[in-house]
C-alpha cells in the first residue's frame, strides 16, 4: 500500500519493466481509468498510448531513458528521456491518476532534469503538449517550462480513428537546465 509519507525513489527502467509501465502510461492518459487524474487525454483520443514492445524499444535504444518513480516498491511515475543535440526531450511524463496533485510530479521532473543535465550535460529539456491542454501547460509552465512558439502536426502514427477531435496541434515548450 502507497503511503502519502513513503520517500519517493529513482530508478531507470529495465526491459522486465515494460508492461507495469504500460499499464501506468495507458492509466494516466486514457480511458476511464485516466479520469481519476488531471492529466487525462479521454475526451481528445481513443486507444492505448503505448504498448509493451514500445517500450521495450525506448529501455533499448541508444540516447534513450526511461526513468522511473518508485514508491514502495510500485511504480508510480514514468518518463521517456530522449537525448537530442544539446537538449533532452520529455516524453511520456505519466504519473498514477490516483496520486495525481501530490506533488509526486514536481519532484520526478526535478529528477529528471538533474539526471539529463549530469548524464548527458544537457543544457535545456523540451517537450510536446497538445495545445488544447491549457491546464497542463499552465502546470508546465509553474515548472519554469516557456512555450517557444513552435506548432507541430500530431504524430501521423496515432490512426484517425483513434482521435476524437480533428486537427490536433502540439506546442513546444523548454526551460533551461
Amino acid at each position: 500500500m502507497t503511503t502519502d509519507t513513503s520517500p519517493l525513489n529513482f530508478r531507470l527502467a529495465r526491459k522486465a519493466d515494460a508492461d507495469d509501465i504500460v499499464t501506468l502510461v495507458n492509466s494516466a492518459y486514457r480511458g476511464d481509468s485516466s479520469r481519476a487524474g488531471w492529466t487525462t487525454e479521454a475526451d481528445l483520443l481513443t486507444g492505448v498510448r503505448v504498448q509493451a514492445e514500445d517500450v521495450r524499444e525506448l529501455i533499448e535504444t541508444e540516447g534513450s531513458m526511461i526513468l522511473l518513480c518508485v514508491r514502495d516498491g510500485e511504480i508510480v511515475g514514468s518518463v521517456n528521456l530522449l537525448k537530442t543535440e544539446d537538449k533532452a526531450y520529455l516524453g511520456m511524463f505519466a504519473v498514477n491518476p490516483q496520486l495525481q496533485g501530490a506533488g509526486i510530479g514536481k519532484q520526478f521532473m526535478q529528477a529528471a532534469e538533474a539526471l539529463v543535465k549530469k548524464e548527458w550535460q544537457s543544457r535545456a529539456m523540451w517537450m510536446t503538449v497538445i495545445t488544447s491542454r491549457h491546464e497542463l501547460i499552465a502546470y508546465y509552465e509553474r515548472r519554469g517550462y516557456q512555450r517557444t512558439g513552435r506548432l507541430v502536426p500530431f504524430p501521423a502514427e496515432v490512426p484517425e480513428e483513434c482521435r476524437l477531435v480533428k486537427d490536433i496541434v502540439m506546442e513546444e515548450l523548454e526551460k533551461a537546465l
